[in-house]
This record gives C-alpha cells, sequence and structure tokens, in this order.
C-alpha cells in the first residue's frame, strides 16, 4: 500500500470521498504492462493494427480500456452523490480507506515498560530483592532505592528510579536471597521509554491508508474507539436463470447454482457489502422490478447479457434509459460482459453465466468499480514468465488460471468458460495478449484476493 498525505493546509476532515480518492490514487486508468507492451510494440514497428475483428454488429471494449471505464465510472458517481465519509467502530474498519489521518491520542508506551519478564533493578548489584512483585496493569510502585530490585512482568510500568531491567534469563540469586547479573548491566536495558513509538498528535498513517488487520491493532494502542473511513459500495446479486439449482445434485436438464455461493464473498474481497442475493427468474418484468426496486449502489447480474431468447438484462436496460457504458469486452472469457449507468449514483455489472467467465466479469469490470468507489489504493501491476505457452485468441485478451512456482506462473488445466476447477486451485490469473504468449514470456499477473495475502478477507 502507498497511502498519501492530505494536501498542505487541509483539514482532513473536511474532505468528501472524491477528495480522499484522489489522494489514494490517480493512475487507476492506465493500462497494464501487458497491454502497454502489445501497444508499443505496434507503434514502435509502424505497422497498422490489423488483427482480426469481431463481427462488425458487435463492437467490443478492449479488456484494458474496459477496466479504465470502469474505474472512472465510480469516480462520476463518487462526484455525483457526493459520499460522506463514515465513522467507524475500529474492530467493524477492516478493509476499509482511511478518510482521515490516524493521529496518536496518546504517546506509545504511555509510561515507561518493561521489555521483558525479570527484575527491575536500581544501581549496581548486588541487589535485595522486595517480596513484592510489579505485573501489567498494576498502578505506581514506590520508588526503588540504590541496591533494590523487585521482580517485574512484561508491559508492567517501570518503578521510579529503575537503572535497567534484568531478565529472568540473566539473573541468578545467592543463599541470601541477593541477586547478581550474570552479564554486564547497562543503564536503560529493556526498558520501553514513553513515546518509544510515538508522541501524542503524532501521525501514524494518512489519509489514503488501507486498514490491514494490522492498522486495527495500531488505532486500538493508539487509544482509538472509531476510525474515519470511506463507507464501503453496497452491491445486491441478481441471479438470473429458471434453470438453477439451490440444493442437490443436478438433473433434469437443472444444474446448481455456482455463482449464488461464489459472488457475495468475493464482492466482499473486493470492498463491497453485500446487501441481498436475489434470484430472478426468467422474466422480463421481474428483471425489471429487482433492478428498478435496488438501492445499492452496485446491481450484479449473472447471465442473461447475451441476445438469446431469456436474456433479458440489455432489453430491461433500454427500458429503464440505462446508459451502457461497457457493452461487450475483447476477453475470453467473459467477452459478453457490460457495465451500465442506471441513475446518476448506480450501476450495473452485468456477468456472464458462465462461471470462469463470470469471474473474468469481477476483476475486469467490478474489481476497478468498487476498489475506485471504496477509495481503495490500485494494486501495482506485476509480472512474471509463463512457464508453458498458452494459447491466444486472435483480437481478445485472455485470462487464464496460473499457479505461482517460485518465479513462474503455471497455467493450469481446466480454464474453459463453464468450468471452476482451474481457478478453484489458482493464485492469480494471467493476463494472455492476443496471440498467445510462449514459454518464459512475461505476463500480467492479477492476484486473487486470498492468495495474494492482501485485504482480501472473503472468508468472514
Amino acid at each position: 500500500m502507498t497511502p498519501h498525505g492530505t494536501r498542505a493546509g487541509e483539514d482532513a476532515e473536511d474532505l468528501d470521498v472524491e477528495e480522499v480518492l484522489a489522494l489514494v490514487n490517480n493512475s487507476n486508468d492506465l493500462p497494464g504492462p501487458a497491454e502497454r507492451r502489445e501497444t508499443d510494440s505496434r507503434r514502435a514497428s509502424g505497422r497498422p493494427d490489423t488483427s482480426p475483428r469481431p463481427d462488425a454488429r458487435h463492437h467490443a471494449t478492449p479488456w484494458p480500456e474496459a477496466r479504465a471505464t470502469a474505474g472512472r465510472a465510480a469516480r462520476s458517481t463518487t462526484r455525483a452523490a457526493r459520499r460522506q465519509p463514515v465513522s467507524v467502530p475500529v474492530e467493524a474498519a477492516l478493509g476499509l480507506t482511511l478518510a482521515a489521518p490516524l493521529d496518536a491520542l496518546t504517546d506509545l508506551p504511555s509510561f515507561d515498560t518493561s521489555a521483558m519478564d525479570g527484575w527491575a533493578v536500581a544501581g549496581p548489584a548486588p541487589w535485595d530483592v522486595r517480596d513484592d512483585g510489579v505485573l501489567a496493569g498494576d498502578a505506581d510502585h514506590e520508588p526503588l532505592t540504590d541496591g533494590e530490585a523487585v521482580r517485574i512482568a512484561t508491559g508492567a510500568r517501570i518503578p521510579p528510579d529503575t537503572t535497567a531491567v534484568l531478565r529472568s534469563e540473566h539473573g541468578r540469586t545467592d543463599d541470601k536471597g541477593r541477586l547478581y547479573a550474570t552479564r554486564d548491566v547497562v543503564p536503560g536495558q529493556d526498558i520501553r521509554p514513553r513515546g518509544q513509538e510515538c508522541r501524542s498528535g503524532d501521525q501514524l498513517l494518512p489519509v489514503g491508508a488501507l486498514v490491514t488487520p494490522a492498522v486495527l491493532g495500531l488505532a486500538a494502542a493508539a487509544g482509538y474507539d472509531t476510525v474515519t473511513a470511506v463507507p464501503r459500495p453496497r452491491a445486491e446479486v441478481l441471479v438470473l436463470g429458471d434453470e438453477l439449482l439451490t440444493e442437490g445434485r443436478p438433473h433434469d436438464g437443472l444444474i446448481r447454482d455456482a455463482l449464488g455461493p461464489m459472488l457475495p464473498p468475493w464482492l466482499r474481497a473486493l470492498g463491497a457489502e453485500v446487501t441481498a442475493v436475489r434470484r430472478v427468474r426468467d422474466d422480463a418484468d421481474a428483471l425489471h422490478q429487482a433492478i428498478t426496486t435496488s438501492d445499492a449502489d452496485v446491481v450484479v447480474t449473472t447471465g442473461g447479457t447475451a441476445a438469446g431468447p431469456v436474456d433479458h438484462v440489455h432489453p430491461t436496460l433500454r427500458r429503464i434509459g440505462a446508459e451502457l457504458l461497457v457493452d461487450g469486452v475483447k476477453v475470453r472469457p467473459g467477452h459478453p460482459m457490460l457495465l451500465a449507468r442506471i441513475t446518476e449514483t448506480q450501476h450495473l455489472v452485468g456477468l456472464p453465466g458462465n462461471p470462469l467467465a463470470a469471474v473474468s466479469g469481477l476483476l475486469t469490470l467490478a474489481e476497478p468499480l468498487l476498489r475506485t468507489l471504496a477509495a481503495r489504493p490500485a494494486p501495482e501491476p506485476y509480472t512474471l514468465p509463463i512457464r508453458d505457452a498458452v494459447h491466444g485468441h486472435p483480437y481478445d485478451t485472455r485470462l487464464v488460471p496460473v499457479v505461482l512456482r517460485g518465479d513462474q506462473a503455471v497455467p493450469l488445466r481446466y480454464n474453459g468458460p463453464a468450468m471452476l476447477r482451474g481457478i478453484a486451485a489458482a493464485d492469480a490469473l494471467a493476463v494472455v495478449p492476443p496471440g498467445g504468449a510462449r514459454p518464459g514470456q512475461e505476463a500480467e499477473l492479477l492476484d486473487l484476493p486470498w492468495a495474494s495475502g492482501g485485504i482480501g478477507v472473503c472468508f468472514t
């Protein structure tokens, strides 16, 4: 994470979400390295882009442009809605973006404390050991005088006039109960002085910092009960299809719904608050009702984005006067995904019905949209060599599940649009440019939230 500070002379508490977003990341629209290389190679050669095109009746959006469009759409919504930061209990702030600096409310530590179990000692050895002891949480204790020691626990408050803390393993007592050091004692050793980590008022983290588990601990240690953060965007999932079962085995032409269980935790991993998962039958009026009654920031639909007899998403979007921002993407799987603005402050992400194609839609359109709405910092793009050759599409980007083995990405089998077996074992998706990738060729990787060790705590 690369947080940014507030602008000079500006009161961070007055920032709205749009201003936080501007501080967090100004490069969401940049294409990834794979797409930059592809474009730059054509420019350098002076060759026109003569790669085959899809059917002229359907002008799909290039994959990097689709992702950039989703980010811009979120910023437009943020401006229109004038979304304001919220005060969130520390324990509920994981994954949010700070909208105000985290300034220390106290010195840390707030008093001199023992860094080890042992004895607080005063003056040179030997020391007479008091009968009492000092435990963490105890109130003030009587000062030590030279030649005195007292048992002390890690984290306990140091008695006044203490010279040092002698670790338990570095002390011995004689038969008269006097304490000796088995190593030299340096004044101040194993004492954490007041304010060693920070002083009250020090800025610990700036606006734009992502709240990780460690940040939760830091906020609590610094005296916070709540933090000021960008609210999670609200997402609602509409699972479309009469052929979907919610339990049991597939039978009689019916199949199990894989997306209903998968999408909510994945959307949470992308920073959303999932407000509802609704199942909608293959009926245009039912879909219209579901979309127009949703109060979510982002409506996510599954299936129905093509032009089949029961594909009602496009007709419904026309019926409500939605603006299609992305209508098909040059990516496989997931070509028929879409992004629409359904109100000034609402968007709809239409995912294909095939499971891996839906994952492609999540990472292409939902991820930049939700990340930007949540004012999360964009992940740093990175590449690794592909171990094995990957067949490419003539004109579309391919997203291929891979596992990371050392300094290579190993493509997985079972990467068809309807398959989840590959992605279930994957660490990332490799971005394969049109034409494919040869062994050893560098490819951009999109980490999966739970595999990257990031803030994607999608299992809570």
